[in-house]
C-alpha cells in the first residue's frame, strides 16, 4: 500500500510495478492481476475472450479509497487479450484499453495483451557499466523511424531484420547512437507515433516486446546507444484512450482551454498527482524495462507555458512535474541522458533541479538549427550581408548558457521543407560542396550532434513514413562519396579529443576569424589538453591558393580532412604537405599558416600541443 500512497501523492516511478496486468500466483494458482486508477467510475470490470467479453462476474475491487480496483482472474497466461469496461456516474459503459497496458493489439484494434516481462535474458552488463551520460564522450546520433528506414516488398522489416540491416549500417558509419522516433502504441501511422494510446506499451507494428530488448541488447553489445524519444506532453483523443478514462476528465484538465492543443490531442494535467506519477513512472518503466540509455522528451515548451504560449504564462504545476521527475529518474538512473526538444528560450533547462533548473542533461539547439539552415539556403553573393554572415556566428554567443545539442531532424525535411540536400543553394554538384561543409562545420561545432537518416548519403526527396529512404541513390558516385565523407567524419570525431572532450567548457573553442565577411570564410579551433584543431570554411565557390590563416600555436599542421578531395567527389584542391607555422601576428594570433581552400570547402587542421 506503500506504493499505491506515493502514486497518489505524485511521488513515485514504480507505479508500474503496481498497475497493469502483472502474470503472478496467488494462494498458488497462476494467473494475472490486473490494477487500474478510475476515481470516478461506478464499476469498473476486465473483459476478454477467456469471459467471452462479458463481464458480469469480473468485477473489480476497489483497494483503497482513491478510485484504486484490482482483481485477480486465476488460469490466465501471457498474449492474453484484455480490456477494461467502466461505468460512469451516469450509468454509461465504456470500453478503454489498459493505462498501464504493456503490450497492444495492432491498429485498428485496441485490445491490451498479458506479456510476460520477466522473460528476456539480457546480454549487455559490460555495456550497462561503462554508461555515461556522455559530456565529454563523442555523441552523433543517428535518427531513425523504424517503419521507413528501409522496406521490403513495400512491407516494414521485422526488429530482427532491422537488427541485421541497421546496426551494421550504424556502427559502420560513426554513430553512435541510435534514436528511435516514438515507439509507444499510436492508432495513426501518420502521426509518426507522437500521438499516443498506451504509454506503457511498445508498439506492436515491428514486434514483440522481447524482439524490442532482442534489438536494443544487439545494439548494446556493439556498442551503441539506443534512445527513445517520448511524449510527455498530450494524448490522443480516441474512445478507447485516456480521455474521460472513467467517465470524466482523469488525465486531462477538467477545463476544455487548457486541455486542448495545437494537435487536435488533449494534454496532460500536469497538476495532478496522480498524472504525474502515471507520466514518471512511464519514463523510469522504458529505461528499466527495455534498457534505453536516453530518452528524449518531446515538445517541452508545451508543459513550459500554458498552451506552449509564452504570452499565457509559465504552467508552474508542469515545471514542478519536469522538474521532481528529472530529479527522481537522474537518481534512479544516473547514467541514462534527458534530453529536451525545447523551442522556448526559458532559461536554466539543462541547469540542475537543486539551482532550480530544470534537470534535463541536454536540449536540443533549434537556434542553431534554423539559423544554419538558412544561411546555407542563401545565395553565396548574399551571404556576406552583416545580419546573413552573423548567422553562423551567433550560436557561440550563447552555446555556454545550456548543455546544447545540434540536431538536423526528421521535422526539417518534411512539409514542403525539402531533403536536406535540397536546401542548397546551386547546381547540384555545388549543392554537394556544401552539404559537406554543412556536415564538417556540424561535427567541428561545439555540442553533441543528431542526424535524420538519410542526411548521410543526400537523400533527394522530403522524408515520407510511408516509403522507405532512396537507397538505390547509393548507386551513384555524389551520393557514395557523401556517405564516406560523412563516415570518415565521423571516425576523425571519435579518435580526437579537440571535438568533444571540452564541448561545455570555454576553453574548448575560441574563434580565429570570425569576422570576415567579405569573403565568407570563418575559421575557428577547437582544443583538448594535448591537441588544437583548426577549422576553415569557405561559404562561398571562391578558391584561394595562398590563403593567410592565424593559428595559435608553433608547429607542424596536418590536414586530417579537407571536402574537396577527389574522393569525396571534389577536385583535389587539397594541402597534402605538412603546413609549417611561422612567426608574425595574423587575426590576432602570433603565428600563421599559408594554405590552399576550395571553393565551399572545409578543411581540418591538426596540430600536437607541446
Amino acid at each position: 500500500m506503500e506504493l499505491l500512497d506515493l502514486f497518489h501523492q505524485g511521488h513515485t516511478i514504480d507505479a508500474h510495478h503496481v498497475f497493469g496486468a502483472h502474470l503472478t500466483q496467488e494462494n498458488g494458482i497462476d494467473g494475472v492481476r490486473f490494477t487500474v486508477w478510475a476515481p470516478h467510475a461506478k464499476n469498473v470490470q476486465v473483459v476478454g475472450p477467456f469471459n467471452q467479453w462479458n463481464g458480469e462476474y469480473s468485477y473489480l475491487l476497489p483497494i483503497n479509497d482513491k478510485g484504486v480496483y484490482s482483481l485477480f482472474v486465476p488460469h490466465l497466461g501471457e498474449w492474453t487479450l484484455y480490456k477494461y469496461r467502466i461505468e460512469s456516474q451516469h450509468g454509461i459503459w465504456k470500453e478503454k484499453s489498459d493505462p498501464f497496458g504493456f503490450y497492444q493489439e495492432k491498429r485498428p484494434k485496441h485490445s491490451s495483451i498479458v506479456v510476460d516481462l520477466e522473460s528476456y535474458q539480457w546480454q549487455d552488463e559490460a555495456y550497462l557499466e561503462k554508461r555515461t551520460k556522455n559530456y565529454d564522450r563523442p555523441m552523433h546520433i543517428y535518427e531513425v523511424h523504424l517503419g521507413s528506414w528501409r522496406k521490403r516488398d513495400d512491407q516494414w522489416l521485422t526488429l530482427s531484420e532491422m537488427a541485421d540491416e541497421l546496426i551494421p549500417y550504424v556502427k559502420d558509419n560513426g554513430f553512435t547512437h541510435i534514436e528511435l522516433m516514438p515507439l509507444v502504441e499510436h492508432p495513426f501511422d501518420g502521426s509518426w507515433g507522437y500521438q499516443v494510446t498506451g504509454f506503457y506499451s511498445i508498439t506492436s507494428r515491428y514486434g514483440t516486446p522481447n524482439d524490442f530488448k532482442a534489438f536494443i541488447d544487439r545494439c548494446h553489445q556493439v556498442d551503441i546507444g539506443v534512445i527513445i524519444d517520448i511524449v510527455p506532453t498530450h494524448f490522443v483523443k480516441d474512445d478507447n484512450g485516456l480521455r474521460e478514462f472513467d467517465g470524466q476528465p482523469l488525465f486531462e484538465y477538467p477545463n476544455p482551454y487548457d486541455s486542448y492543443n495545437e494537435w487536435g490531442t488533449l494534454n496532460f494535467n500536469l497538476w495532478k498527482e496522480e498524472v504525474r506519477s502515471f507520466l514518471m513512472s512511464s519514463f523510469s518503466f522504458w529505461t528499466e524495462t527495455y534498457h534505453f540509455d536516453g530518452i528524449r522528451f518531446d515538445a517541452v515548451k508545451n508543459m513550459l507555458y500554458w498552451g506552449g504560449n509564452k504570452e499565457r504564462g509559465e504552467n508552474e504545476g508542469a515545471l514542478a512535474f519536469i522538474r521532481r521527475g528529472n530529479y527522481y529518474l537522474s537518481q534512479r538512473y544516473p547514467d541514462v541522458m534527458l534530453i529536451a526538444e525545447d523551442s522556448s528560450d526559458f532559461h536554466g533547462v539543462t541547469s540542475p533541479t537543486f539551482h532550480m533548473g530544470l534537470g534535463y542533461d541536454y536540449k536540443w539547439d533549434l537556434g542553431w538549427m534554423n539559423d544554419t539552415l538558412k544561411y546555407y539556403g542563401l545565395d553565396p553573393i548574399y551571404r556576406k550581408h552583416p545580419h546573413n554572415h552573423n548567422l553562423l556566428t551567433f550560436s557561440m554567443a550563447y552555446f555556454y548558457s545550456e548543455r546544447f545539442l545540434l540536431p538536423l531532424s526528421h521535422d526539417e525535411v518534411v512539409h514542403l521543407k525539402k531533403s536536406l540536400i535540397n536546401k542548397f543553394w546551386g547546381s547540384y554538384e555545388q549543392r554537394f560542396s556544401q552539404i559537406r561543409n554543412l556536415f564538417g562545420y556540424m561535427m567541428a561545432h561545439p555540442g553533441k550532434k543528431l542526424n535524420f537518416m538519410g542526411n548521410e548519403f543526400g537523400v533527394m526527396d522530403e522524408w515520407d513514413e510511408k516509403k522507405s529512404l532512396e537507397w538505390d541513390l547509393l548507386k551513384y558516385p555524389m551520393h557514395q562519396s557523401l556517405l564516406r565523407y560523412v563516415r570518415d567524419l565521423n571516425f576523425i570525431y571519435h579518435h580526437h579529443t579537440s571535438l568533444f572532450e571540452k564541448d561545455y567548457e570555454h576553453d574548448g573553442f575560441r574563434w580565429i576569424d570570425a569576422d570576415n565577411q567579405n569573403q565568407s570564410i570563418y575559421s575557428f579551433v577547437r582544443e583538448s589538453e594535448t591537441e588544437a584543431l583548426v577549422v576553415i570554411l569557405n561559404m562561398t565557390p571562391a578558391s584561394y591558393e595562398h590563403y593567410t590563416l592565424g593559428v595559435p600555436y608553433e608547429g607542424e599542421y596536418v590536414e586530417l580532412i579537407n571536402s574537396d578531395k577527389d574522393i569525396y567527389s571534389g577536385y583535389n584542391m587539397c594541402n597534402y604537405e605538412v603546413l609549417s607555422s611561422y612567426e608574425g601576428m595574423t587575426h590576432g594570433l602570433p603565428y600563421h599558416l599559408n594554405l590552399r581552400i576550395a571553393p565551399f570547402g572545409c578543411i581540418y587542421l591538426l596540430v600536437e600541443k607541446l
